[in-house]
């Protein structure tokens, strides 16, 4: 008989993990940073500019409107400038204090920590929710969870709306909701992210941080011995064990770490930050406030756990200003001040020439050369203008056809102009013309775009 040969597991589902509640300067600074970002993420698409919504992605109309400024299509390159500066910022304060991101800013961190809150109003904290998830199927179990859940599906149904209401103006998308006319792409995608939200805030929660994420897989990169990062203290908590307040053991042999594992229950990721610096550490400085509380209740120094870095662990010193920081930042700041100086001169006109390649030239009746020519008149304000054109050539010319256009707002218009010159009077075969496009209702708004003119190569000048 053949001996069966046990099946090896490639994956092992992580225990969960129940963060419990902690109060501290860290804490608080946590909870006020997660109401500043949820505030601002479900009342921003309600601010209003000009009649508008504030902040849009217009997608069908490819528009992005952020308060007083519309960017197009043809702003690309400003909605790039915009994510490599948010890239350099984030190697910036990496590099400066660690993972500040991930602790308070990141939405994963902010949405998780926000279902915890609900989760511990419906369930009650550490211990109460481990001894609810191991109880028997009950009533009270049942009011819960259900309670719990309740909460978690309508914040990700009003996150979900939210979003999508960045997309779609958001006053339209409530009346089409309440009036049963949203469609259906609409509604697919208010229940995507909705589903996203209660997925990644609700049931992955770590997990996203930890497998997901790729940020902790390259930070790596960023940080050097001078990098601000969380770190337990082995030189004075160590030797590591329980003891009463103020007792003495042993004559005081062992360390100030009383193995409480209060900076374990309290990490949302569920490490043990006295062994070391990991990859799943999110700089949320729970195990700091934690720790401290425990120092202060054991009436010793605060600190075993503390923001540090390494140089100061073994030179008891830190440098703040490095090559890594002075290029970072000097990087940052160039390109932020470049980027409003860009943004500063950018103008509402936009013009593109396109001469006629099917036919060079023509000769009329008056024995003139004629060119014919396309203007592509873009305009890029929030209001409709009316544009005047003229022309600036080497000597005497006609422009023949209307040199006046109206362009409503974020539309293209086309004028074909014909130009035609006294080929006699030109010295080269091609020769160089500008074209100038003023805005009548503002005359400081002005383009000139250049073209070429040309005349048949056997007519020399005079």
């Amino acid at each position: 008989m053949t001996e069966r040969i046990p099946v090896q597991e490639l994956y092992v589902k992580p225990p969960k993990i129940y963060p419990k509640k902690i109060s501290g300067v860290f804490a608080k600074l946590r909870t006020a940073s997660m109401w500043l970002l949820l505030g601002w993420y479900y009342l921003a698409p309600w601010l209003t500019w000009n009649d508008r919504q504030a902040i849009l992605f217009d997608l069908p109309n490819r528009k992005f409107h952020l308060f007083g400024l519309t960017l197009w299509p043809q702003d690309f390159i400003f909605l790039s400038w915009l994510l490599i500066l948010a890239a350099l910022s984030l190697f910036f304060f990496t590099a400066l204090a660690g993972r500040l991101w991930c602790g308070y800013a990141c939405p994963q961190t902010v949405w998780t920590k926000a279902f915890l809150w609900m989760e511990r109003i419906t369930e009650g904290d550490r211990n109460a929710r481990m001894r609810l998830d191991k109880a028997p199927l009950s009533i009270e179990k049942i009011r819960k969870k259900t309670a719990k859940h309740t909460l978690w599906i309508l914040f990700a149904l009003a996150t979900g709306y939210t979003f999508v209401g960045y997309f779609v103006p958001i006053r339209e998308l409530s009346t089409e909701i309440l009036a049963g006319t949203l469609g259906g792409w609409a509604w697919f995608w208010v229940l995507f992210y909705s589903f996203a939200t209660y997925g990644n805030a609700g049931k992955l929660r770590e997990q996203v941080c930890i497998y997901m994420c790729p940020y902790a897989r390259f930070q790596g990169a960023m940080f050097d011995r001078d990098t601000l990062v969380i770190a337990y203290d082995p030189k004075r908590g160590e030797p590591r064990g329980a003891r009463k307040r103020d007792a003495v053991v042993d004559g005081q042999t062992l360390g100030d770490c009383i193995d409480c594992k209060q900076c374990v229950h309290v990490c949302p990721t569920g490490i043990d930050i006295r062994d070391g610096l990991q990859i799943e550490c999110i700089a949320c400085a729970a195990c700091i406030d934690a720790c401290d509380e425990i120092m202060d209740k054991m009436s010793y120094p605060r600190g075993l756990i503390r923001y540090t870095t390494e140089r100061n662990e073994t030179e008891h010193r830190t440098r703040i200003m490095r090559p890594r920081i002075l290029i970072y930042g000097a990087l940052l700041f160039t390109l932020l001040v470049l980027f409003v100086v860009a943004l500063s001169m950018r103008s509402p006109l936009r013009v593109d020439i396109l001469k006629d390649r099917g036919k060079l030239y023509s000769l009329t009746d008056e024995g003139l050369v004629e060119n014919i020519y396309t203007l592509k008149i873009m305009n890029l304000d929030q209001q409709p203008h009316q544009y005047m054109v003229r022309v600036e050539a080497p000597v005497t010319h006609q422009l023949i056809g209307d040199t006046t256009i109206s362009v409503e707002s974020g539309a293209i218009a086309s004028l074909p102009l014909r130009l035609r010159m006294d080929p006699y009077e030109l010295k080269d075969i091609s020769s160089e013309v500008r074209f100038i496009i003023t805005d009548q209702q503002d005359q400081t708004v002005e383009v000139v775009e250049t073209s070429n003119f040309v005349k048949p190569g056997n007519m020399r000048s005079r």
